[in-house]
């Protein structure tokens, strides 16, 4: 099998280049030229270069590919400029997926995001899964809002013939989280003692090894334009911050602060580093505001038609502090 990845210099991405290498794929990986390239070390791969905001090189680069997974965005809560976003997320997803019609690709695995799913509740007892009541208002932020919409080109490309099947990861964590994301920024500050006081939210975390072997479980398994969340523990950030702790030895935050005060400091920080210094702030309007709601999700739909096991995530945790601090983000 002849595969094309994309985003695979990223942290998701690295890892499904890496299962399927294991399982014996064909890959070609498209790399922009700018692309910090550690993330492939011993990935065996033919290396393209290319960028989804080029509809030409595109259409080149998966040529004579069997199966695509575009795994590539934009992910990032704050942005400069938020078109050069929606021109990744969304324009670059239509572009694969017309170029993968051209090409005769047999299928396409999408990658979106929990974060296209309703979540309208703030108590942990309710869960979201992939039949939640959701529209493009219920979006929070033009990382959001560029997912759902990137995930709509992919359900009416579906529509109109093309073979797509559509995961949902929830919050991947584990090694080579080379930037890192948002939620390896968690464990790295954590390590750092940057956690005085915690806020009450909760995410589904998710193993990023399982997710990407979800990734080809979806290949083998999914129904054309249909979404699966890939999920691993439904936890509240105290419980992630207190398993950290038990695998650190680091003390936990005991101070929980009050979502005003959170606010509050989304929006200085927002100010100064993002409006006045032009650089990514610590914490954002959007993310405080995110953070309301309890993230929870079922998997149940994968469970029974792709064969995805939700697993525990220490082992994930522990891998993610350990190269962490190997590679000197500590």
């Amino acid at each position: 099998m002849k595969a094309f990845v994309t985003g695979a210099t990223g942290f998701l991405g690295s890892h499904v280049a890496r299962v399927l290498a294991e399982q014996g794929a064909e890959l070609r990986l498209l790399v922009r030229p700018t692309s910090d390239l550690r993330n492939l070390e011993e990935v065996k791969a033919d290396r393209v270069a290319g960028d989804l905001r080029d509809p030409a090189s595109i259409e080149k680069a998966l040529s004579g590919c069997e199966v695509v997974f575009h795994v590539a965005a934009d992910y990032r809560l704050w942005v400069r400029d938020p078109e050069e976003m929606y021109r990744s997320n969304v324009e670059g997803t239509r572009w694969l997926l017309e170029a993968a019609r051209k090409q005769g690709v047999r299928r396409v695995v999408y990658t979106s995001s929990v974060a296209t799913m309703g979540f309208i509740a703030t108590q942990a007892s309710t869960v979201a899964d992939e039949e939640s009541p959701v529209g493009l208002a219920d979006m929070i932020g033009h990382y959001k809002r560029s997912k759902f919409m990137a995930e709509q080109v992919a359900v009416d490309a579906a529509r109109s013939g093309v073979d797509v099947v559509i995961v949902n990861p929830t919050t991947p964590i584990g090694e080579r989280d080379i930037k890192p994301t948002p939620t390896g920024r968690i464990v790295v500050d954590f390590l750092k003692r940057k956690f005085p006081a915690y806020v009450e939210t909760g995410l589904n975390l998710v193993d990023a090894t399982e997710c990407a072997r979800g990734h080809v479980q979806a290949l083998e398994k999914g129904r054309s334009g249909e979404r699966y969340i890939l999920g691993g523990e439904n936890l509240t950030l105290k419980q992630i911050l207190d398993r950290l702790a038990a695998i650190t030895g680091l003390p936990s935050p005991t101070v929980k602060l009050p979502y005003i005060f959170a606010l509050a400091a989304g929006v200085v920080d927002e100010m100064v580093m993002g409006r006045f210094l032009g650089r990514e702030p610590r914490a954002t309007i959007d993310a405080v505001r995110m953070g309301r709601k309890m993230m929870f999700v079922s998997s149940a739909k994968a469970e029974r038609e792709l064969g995805w096991r939700t697993v525990p995530v220490d082992g994930a945790l522990r891998r993610a502090v350990e190269w962490f601090r190997a590679n000197g983000y500590v």
